[in-house]
């Protein structure tokens, strides 16, 4: 172990520095690209019903998903240390801040979400093999493989990571080139209308936007593992600008294929896009090829959430305010096996609970805040630099900046946070747990606040 991999104040073992700037542009994509592009863009077309808006719409999501890689990826040059969007928050706010935002990422967001996709990829296992298995049973069977091989080290998990990051990025390029080449021009189709009929195009191009921010989401998950990358203030920097840039090619890819093919009526008509097209194209086997290329992109979220998001349990263990033994690393492969087991067991549990879709809404609001919150705390930890000075404020040399700083950041800000309040409006029953839930958060941080931080 070399001193730079030394935890602080503790002599056993420290995170495994064994990625580089590849494994870090495939954990971005493969925190972004899920189901979601095979399906999403229908959601987007019933609300905007011309060509131009729908892919304004996703264009307009890919700029503020890449104003969001340039603010994580100058806070990954402020605070490279162990937790990422944590860390962050910590740092620029309160301590109970992040430890809220850590809160709901296990009780609900990270594994609520990762309850979902699981069992959406049950699904598609069944329909493709016909087994007769439950999709519960299949989906904790495929969170307990996810979670063994990310225990057998940082290496193995991102391999795993980056080989379905790349299964993925072919299944969406043979969507695009057999349904660009092999579908003409697409029939005349009565699009659905949308509830409460037209609205004006600011309100709807407001609406489509919902759905695209939620399909941009997921980049910040890769600022998790920075303690466990060689170089992360080069390497998250450049795997978030690259994987972001990535991203917004394949889902623009994606949008214009469906068009071509489809039209926007019929776009907006289907609530299985991408199984559309290579049904158009290729017949049964087509919409089957594309069933397997989907469950492939679920899988890969899986692997990716389980091999980020323990990092943020770990340091909150680290810190003193969860249960010490999620701080515990396995001495041989240098990961927290505890807290990864831990994130696979209780997504399990809510993948057998069946709730998860609910548990989702419960929380839709508050990830947006969180967003907001960590772009305000590059305008915080900015403005202690100026105050400061870089050398008093122990931050280290920034290479790279966010372009257009403060408007820019400013206006990511007010995306999300417009973002909340829209969601909050539209579904106060389920904000208001959401809500309720991140409160219930605040007594419990600070009795561990005031537990004796015993050395580890």
């Amino acid at each position: 172990m070399t001193e730079s991999d030394a935890a602080p104040g503790t002599a056993g073992p420290a995170l495994a520095r064994r990625l580089g700037v590849f494994d870090a542009t495939m954990i971005v994509m493969g925190g972004i690209v899920g189901a979601g592009i095979f399906i999403n863009p229908y959601v987007v077309a019933r609300q905007v019903h011309t060509p131009a808006l729908i892919l304004g719409a996703w264009a307009a999501g890919g700029l503020i998903a890449l104003a969001g890689a340039f603010v994580y990826a100058e806070l990954a040059q402020l605070r490279p240390q162990v937790g990422g969007q944590y860390a962050y928050l910590r740092d620029a706010f309160h301590p109970m801040v992040a430890f809220l935002y850590g809160w709901g990422l296990l009780l609900v967001t990270q594994t609520g979400g990762m309850a979902a996709v699981a069992v959406t990829f049950a699904n598609y296992f069944r329909e493709l093999t016909g087994t007769g298995v439950s999709p519960a049973t299949l989906a904790v069977l495929a969170l307990a493989a996810l979670t063994i091989v990310n225990c057998l080290g940082v290496r193995s998990g991102s391999n795993v990571q980056s080989a379905l990051m790349v299964t993925k990025i072919v299944a969406v390029l043979v969507l695009v080139t057999i349904g660009w080449l092999a579908v003409g021009a697409p029939p005349s189709v009565a699009a659905p209308v949308a509830p409460g009929g037209d609205k004006p195009v600011p309100i709807a191009f407001a609406a489509a936007m919902v759905p695209v921010l939620f399909a941009y989401g997921g980049w910040q998950t890769s600022s998790f593992v920075s303690g466990e990358l060689k170089n992360p203030t080069r390497d998250l920097p450049r795997g978030l600008l690259i994987g972001v840039a990535g991203v917004i090619l394949l889902y623009l890819a994606v949008n214009v294929v469906c068009l071509h093919a489809l039209g926007p009526d019929g776009l907006a008509a289907t609530t299985t896009p991408a199984s559309e097209v290579m049904r158009r194209a290729l017949g049964a086997p087509g919409a089957k090829l594309i069933a397997a290329g989907i469950a492939i992109s679920t899988v890969g979220f899986l692997s990716q959430g389980m091999l980020t998001a323990p990092r943020v349990y770990y340091a909150m263990a680290r810190d003193g305010v969860f249960f010490r033994a999620v701080g515990w690393l396995d001495p041989r492969s240098r990961v927290p096996t505890v807290a990864i087991v831990l994130q696979g067991v209780w997504a399990a549990v809510i993948a057998l609970s069946g709730r998860y879709e609910q548990i989702l809404n419960y929380v839709v609001s508050m990830d947006a805040v969180f967003f907001g919150l960590t772009g305000a705390a590059l305008l915080v930890l900015r403005r202690r630099e100026r105050r400061d000075g870089a050398a008093n404020s122990g931050m280290g040399a920034v290479g790279l900046r966010m372009p257009g700083h403060p408007w820019t950041t400013l206006a990511f800000v007010a995306a999300f946070w417009a973002l909340a309040a829209s969601t909050m409006i539209q579904f106060p029953k389920a904000s208001g747990v959401g809500v309720l839930i991140m409160l219930a958060g605040v007594p419990v941080y600070w009795v561990w606040a005031r537990r004796q931080r015993a050395p580890f």
